[in-house]
């Protein structure tokens, strides 16, 4: 499985943007999806997940009531919409892929990654 995130760029504080996972190399309609954020010197850390069993979603405190995360099996896509952005969003946003239902709130359970987006939001 390959996986292209896009969306990414420079927006204001309040704004909004839409990430996108496309994946490639076989269907990831049996994948849970999910997003991490990384900043320079900091470790990667969890945003939001998709369960592909019930699509049943997670989310960071930190995200939690602004972004979205959903998927669309029939593009093999997953996204994450994000609102109402704040400076502390800033990083760069990976996608992952795992075939895993339980612990997607960290890395492990994730078999591929994409290579990732950055998202600036000035202040």
């Amino acid at each position: 499985v390959q996986l292209q995130a896009s969306g990414g760029g420079l927006v204001q504080a309040g704004g909004s943007l839409r990430l996108s996972c496309a994946a490639s190399g076989r269907s990831v309609s049996r994948y849970s999806m999910g997003w991490f954020r990384q900043d320079p010197g900091k470790e990667r850390e969890f945003v939001a997940a998709i369960s592909w069993s019930d699509d049943m979603t997670y989310y960071a405190d930190s995200v939690r009531g602004r972004f979205t995360i959903s998927r669309d099996n029939a593009r093999n896509t997953a996204y994450l919409q994000m609102n109402n952005l704040k400076p502390e969003d800033t990083g760069v946003y990976y996608c992952a892929a795992g075939t895993g239902m339980a612990h997607l709130t960290r890395n492990w359970p994730y078999d591929y990654w994409g290579q990732g987006t950055l998202v600036t939001v000035s202040s």
